[in-house]
């Protein structure tokens, strides 16, 4: 999205906040973000907050003298490549498809000749009502793109068909509006979660790992037009859009797996590969008041280390360090040991495990880079997008 201007219309709905997160994404990814903020989005979403973000000026009234002088809201309709709607409500909606033009928004959408997204967030029976079924019929007759809502808890604590889509899925939906999929033709690799070795038949060795890292990079990576092989292990995260999902256990499993997926032109290894694995007994261990059995620990295989040196090696291996101590000396040494070409370094004694945000470097044979503290989600997007680059600029 280097390059592009996207116009975002922000509905008056609840979810109007997270088109804060949506301006983030946005200008991390390179466009440029021109805000229109309706009179109820404005309920919900400061005026002031969006500018800060946006680094542009709000527009929010047709009446406005200094701006529509030169008929500011024909040129504003105009200016954009891409207009996205987001979140859209039914009463918005319903406007646009009626055609009518009784504010700023409204007028936009009626004026402009630039393709129209619009991403839906409303309680569950207002979508479901036939009225607005209707409405969505005319508009993707007209030629506009409107998402599907996820499914979910309401703010008003009904569940079904409503809730804003993932910002990650907005994301992928604005790219396949500019076809911008610089990873096409290329598979990657992703490994994520735990693994859980087992111990007897109902206990295990685990660790803190949720998933979402390694999720959110291989969501990234499939927006840019990837294959995607997700290895994963014991979660409960759904399968990102477009993404091929093998489930495992133990480190063996995932060592086969990953084996199994191969050739690869990418591997991002995010798992949290547990180092070790018991002996495992073939019933449950009994507690008999004497001391504690002793486990008969055996070193597991090393995943990154055999993809950094297969015979079939992928083109570009980035590896993970989760380190408590001495963060930036043990991943470089970790990148020469694996094999691995980059490592994202993140400190893990901050109990970073199950957040949705961390900090992290990158550590490659050209020294660190520090990304500062992101979301999971902003740091998957702008590895991907490095992964992107680093494949187009290789002869």
């Amino acid at each position: 999205m280097h390059g592009k201007t996207i116009l975002l219309i922000i509905g008056g709905g609840i979810a109007a906040f997270k088109a804060l997160e949506l301006v983030r994404e946005l200008r991390r990814s390179g466009a440029r973000v021109l805000p229109v903020l309706t009179e109820n989005g404005a309920r919900f979403v400061t005026p002031l907050s969006l500018a800060a973000l946006a680094g542009e000026p709000v527009r929010a009234s047709l009446w406005d003298l200094e701006d529509e002088a030169a008929m500011g809201h024909i040129q504003l309709s105009r200016a954009a490549d891409l207009v996205v709607v987001c979140p859209a409500t039914a009463d918005l909606m319903a406007r646009a498809a009626g055609g009518h033009a009784n504010d700023l928004a409204a007028t936009l959408l009626l004026a402009t000749d630039t393709p129209v997204l619009m991403v839906p967030a409303m309680n569950v029976r207002m979508w479901l009502h036939p009225g607005t079924q209707r409405n969505i019929s005319v508009l993707r007759s007209d030629g506009i793109t409107v998402m599907l809502p996820d499914d979910g808890e309401m703010a008003c604590g009904e569940f079904g068909p409503g809730r804003l889509p993932e910002i990650s899925a907005i994301m992928a939906a604005i790219a396949d509006q500019f076809g911008n999929k610089p990873l096409a033709g290329r598979h990657a690799l992703v490994t994520a979660g735990p693994t859980h070795e087992p111990i007897d038949p109902v206990r295990f060795i685990g660790n803190h790992s949720s998933g979402k890292q390694g999720f959110a990079i291989a969501a990234a990576l499939a927006e840019l037009g990837a294959q995607v092989t997700l290895v994963a292990g014991p979660v409960h995260l759904p399968t990102p859009a477009g993404v091929r999902r093998v489930d495992i256990v133990t480190a063996r499993d995932m060592q086969a797996a990953c084996a199994a997926a191969l050739p690869a032109d990418i591997a991002v290894m995010v798992a949290a590969v547990a180092d070790w694995r018991a002996e495992a007994a073939g019933q449950k261990l009994k507690k008999d008041g004497g001391a504690p059995p002793a486990l008969a620990l055996v070193e597991n295989p090393d995943i990154l280390a055999g993809i950094g040196h297969h015979a079939q090696r992928p083109a570009l291996v980035v590896g993970f360090a989760a380190e408590t101590s001495n963060l930036l000396a043990n991943a470089a040494a970790k990148r020469v040991r694996k094999g691995a070409d980059w490592i994202v370094a993140n400190d893990v004694s901050v109990g970073v495990f199950g957040a949705d945000a961390n900090h992290v470097h990158l550590v490659t044979a050209a020294g660190n880079e520090d990304w500062g503290p992101a979301t999971k989600q902003a740091a998957a997007q702008r590895l991907a997008q490095r992964i992107a680059d680093h494949i187009g600029a290789a002869p």
